[in-house]
């Protein structure tokens, strides 16, 4: 039982390295924003939660399989994915750029959409666990994508 939550905890920790990231929200604040935008503390519980469902998904994969049966495809698709999803932090509130930040967004977004299958492909079960990433990836996608629009003009 140990084990398990050992191998869950190794699998979750990794998403909440971008978070431990000193970044600066007055940037944010500045910014115009879509009539859509949800709260600031909405991004903290959604991607929280989000992350748990990720690590529930590569637990299923990694209990199902020996690590060396794992497909490279998977390991490959899982490791671009989690480069975008952190590199995020860094590009929007570090480098403040909204077009790189759509871009990473978009690159997010798509890589979402192949983990997704290449994790049903494996197993159907935990690709289900990737279903809200897939969504909010796309919301993230536009609402980056908005509000470069609307800070550009």
């Amino acid at each position: 039982m140990l084990k398990k939550v050992f191998i869950f905890i190794l699998c979750l920790a990794p998403w909440f390295l971008s978070s431990i990231i000193p970044v600066d929200y007055s940037y944010f604040d500045s910014l115009k924003l879509p009539f859509f935008t949800p709260p600031k503390a909405f991004f903290g519980i959604a991607w929280s939660i989000i992350y748990i469902f990720i690590a529930i998904s590569i637990y299923g994969i990694v209990s199902y399989y020996r690590f060396k049966d794992i497909p490279k495809s998977y390991k490959t698709t899982l490791l671009v994915n989690y480069i975008f999803n952190q590199a995020y932090t860094l590009i929007f509130f570090g480098l403040k750029s909204n077009f790189l930040a759509w871009v990473d967004c978009l690159a997010l977004f798509i890589s979402c959409l192949f983990l997704y299958q290449e994790t049903n492909n494996l197993r159907e079960k935990s690709s289900k666990f990737l279903d809200p990433y897939v969504l909010l990836a796309l919301f993230a996608t536009i609402l980056s994508l908005t509000i470069y629009v609307i800070n550009t003009i």
